[in-house]
């Protein structure tokens, strides 16, 4: 049976996107694809394909040795211009870690893009190597789904807020690209509409807007709550409790806590940017300034035909993105995988039977 060997340090930072897809995509394919393939989990043994996860540097030294027995594929979470726009790096060492960066991302066999418009930044940055494939993120029922009233009436006390309350909520990690002065403007635009952020500072200090975000965070409007980092089984329960979720993030590749809020039912509202169209399609609400977003969110508050039509929206892109569908794909890449690492070892799978 064919393996596969989930190479991975991304849940040891708490609270980034990168971690949550990871988690979901090993329940996905050690359920889905049991009997099918052996999964393993940053394994000592060599198996038929290696599924890099994040770019640690003895993953691509393990790379460079094995790559001709050994199929690799890597997830492309971040390229430079993102990087950028996230972590405050010194010059000398952002320069070392890009150039690193896309020699990874090079040495594989397939790169695996969240979004359709990456396809073309990869060439752009000189990565021509591997075959990229398109296959966005999930997120599954059995963590993110609509709660009953009760429970969710249970959700907002527990978070202090009332039945009258109208709840916005946005995640992410406190950067700059997220939009967080943006929430935090709309807020104060809406002083009867109450506001909370889950998420803080994953990589401390080296977060870019640290300082100004900080500043936001330790003294915001009335209406304003940041709970810093949220253990991700808690995040269902705060999407529940709110009545809309609103991410005014300025660049992204496929955020998954949209994919969470989807899932729960909330209408979202976001940054008309271009790279969500091909992703999100009507599934959501967008707007490009302030004053777009306050008008697009009173008029859900205000409006329960228009807030119910956008939470129908929420509940058609979460089926849109279905297990069974990311499923399928990724059963059709680890087939091709294996099939790439036979041809190098010069093996022939006829029938049922291997012959060398």
């Amino acid at each position: 049976m064919p393996s596969v060997n989930m190479r991975s340090s991304a849940t040891s930072v708490k609270a980034q996107g990168p971690g949550s897809c990871y988690l979901e995509l090993v329940w996905l394919v050690s359920g889905g694809l049991k009997g099918k393939y052996r999964i393993y989990e940053n394994s000592r043994r060599r198996c038929d394909i290696a599924h890099y996860h994040t770019v640690n540097p003895n993953y691509y030294l393990e790379r460079l040795l094995l790559r001709r027995v050994q199929a690799g594929i890597c997830y492309v979470h971040f390229l430079p211009d993102t990087v950028d726009e996230s972590l405050r790096m010194p010059k000398l060492f952002r320069k070392v870690f890009y150039r690193y960066l896309l020699a990874f991302y090079n040495s594989m066999d397939y790169l695996v893009v969240v979004n359709p418009a990456v396809l073309g930044k990869l060439a752009g940055y000189g990565v021509t190597r591997p075959k990229p494939v398109y296959i966005p993120n999930f997120v599954s029922d059995r963590g993110f789904s609509p709660l009953g009233p009760e429970k969710r009436a249970e959700a907002r006390a527990e978070l202090g807020y009332s039945k009258e309350d109208f709840v916005v909520m946005g995640a992410g990690q406190t950067q700059t690209r997220k939009g967080i002065a943006d929430f935090v403007k709309t807020a104060e635009r809406l002083p009867c509409v109450k506001f909370m952020w889950a998420g803080g500072f994953s990589f401390g200090k080296m977060t870019d807007g640290y300082e100004e975000i900080s500043k936001l965070m330790r003294n915001p409007p009335p209406n304003v709550r940041f709970l810093g980092i949220v253990e991700r089984e808690k995040m269902a329960g705060l999407y529940n409790a709110a009545d809309m979720f609103f991410l005014p993030s300025y660049d992204e590749l496929f955020p998954v806590v949209i994919l969470e809020a989807a899932a729960c039912g909330k209408p979202i509202l976001l940054r008309g940017l271009e790279l969500y169209r091909g992703i999100l399609f009507d599934y959501y609400i967008s707007g490009n300034s302030v004053g777009d977003f306050a008008e697009l969110i009173e008029k859900t508050r205000a409006d329960a035909g228009f807030r119910e039509a956008l939470e129908r929206k929420a509940l058609e892109c979460h089926a849109a993105y279905s297990e069974g569908a990311i499923l399928d794909m990724w059963e059709r890449l680890y087939g091709e995988a294996c099939e790439l690492e036979r041809r190098r070892r010069g093996v022939t799978v006829m029938k049922g039977n291997t012959t060398q």
